[in-house]
């Protein structure tokens, strides 16, 4: 199943890729973020109702199935790429060639450790956040998974639709810069609730608004991972890509969250974590000329 997935979200993300004109992949990585959060929604939550009271695991499982079978039709009637590269005739072309033209950019390390750092600060904060408003903040798990997952949930798609839309107007750098600052401060919001009086209303707003700003953020992160991709390699590039901006999450927030919290305490840990989004953002600001190579891109391929 691992296996199966990962090469569709492989395929999916190439497909994005070139199937988008470059005026509209902010509006696409939005679009792409609401599927993939209602999918969350009805493969988790809805599935697990599903399951207890009416059909039980197998026929939840089938009615799954089914579901993405429906989704097959989607695929088949999804138009072609304008402009469709040639297919590699061999496994060096599929694999060895994106590689080596990828990083035989200028500042391949630099733009490379910019994808690992930009939402790193995001990843932290959001790491434990389930923990801390259970066991830090002394919430209930009812009030955590009705806030922290539906509140949370419709934040983000409404943060990404909203970003993909300001993108049209602001343009990839400016975008990316905005919409990491906003993130990063966002992430004040779980500070207030962990110095702040037990109010629901105050889990809400802190949630919530780390959601929308990080549904913002993540809308014009992958427009960049589009904008960074040659269309004859975009799949493997794009894997390559992805895999990088998971590395901060997997390797980095994920085992060093708990020993800040301990040493550190909730309310210094949540605002060091403001402090770990900056690199990303000096990065960026240093990548600007860069990135407003592929805004100039675009323009040129609207105008045309």
């Amino acid at each position: 199943m691992a296996f199966f997935s990962a090469t569709q979200d492989i395929a999916f993300d190439a497909y994005r890729t070139d199937v988008l004109r470059p005026s509209e992949r902010g509006a696409g990585a939005a679009l792409s973020v609401l599927g993939y959060r209602l999918a969350m929604l009805v493969s988790g939550g809805l599935a697990l109702i599903i399951a207890d009271q009416w059909l039980g695991w197998g026929q939840t499982y089938m009615l799954m199935g089914g579901l993405m079978l429906l989704a097959v039709l989607a695929t088949l009637w999804g138009p072609e790429p304008e402009h469709p590269a040639q297919a590699p005739v061999s496994l060096g072309q599929a694999v060895v060639e994106p590689f080596r033209e990828f990083f035989a950019r200028p500042q391949v390390w630099t733009l490379l450790l910019l994808i690992v750092l930009y939402k790193l600060g995001d990843a932290f904060a959001g790491a434990l956040s389930t923990t801390f408003l259970i066991r830090g903040a002394g919430y209930s798990p009812t009030e955590v998974g009705t806030v922290n997952k539906l509140l949370g949930l419709t934040a983000t798609i409404i943060g990404a639709l909203a970003g993909g839309s300001l993108m049209a107007k602001l343009g990839l750098y400016r975008s990316l810069m905005a919409f990491g600052v906003l993130q990063a401060i966002s992430n004040f919001g779980y500070w207030l609730i962990a110095v702040g009086p037990q109010s629901i209303w105050l889990m809400a707003f802190g949630v919530g608004l780390e959601n929308l700003c990080g549904g913002m953020g993540t809308a014009a992160f992958v427009a960049l991972l589009m904008g960074l991709c040659n269309h004859q390699f975009s799949a493997t590039q794009f894997a390559l890509l992805s895999a990088l901006a998971a590395v901060g999450r997997t390797y980095l927030a994920g085992p060093l969250t708990p020993p800040l919290v301990e040493s550190f305490g909730w309310p210094a840990f949540f605002a060091m974590t403001v402090l770990i989004a900056l690199p990303g953002l000096w990065l960026l600001w240093r990548q600007r000329q860069y990135i407003d190579r592929i805004d100039r891109q675009v323009q040129d391929q609207a105008a045309a």
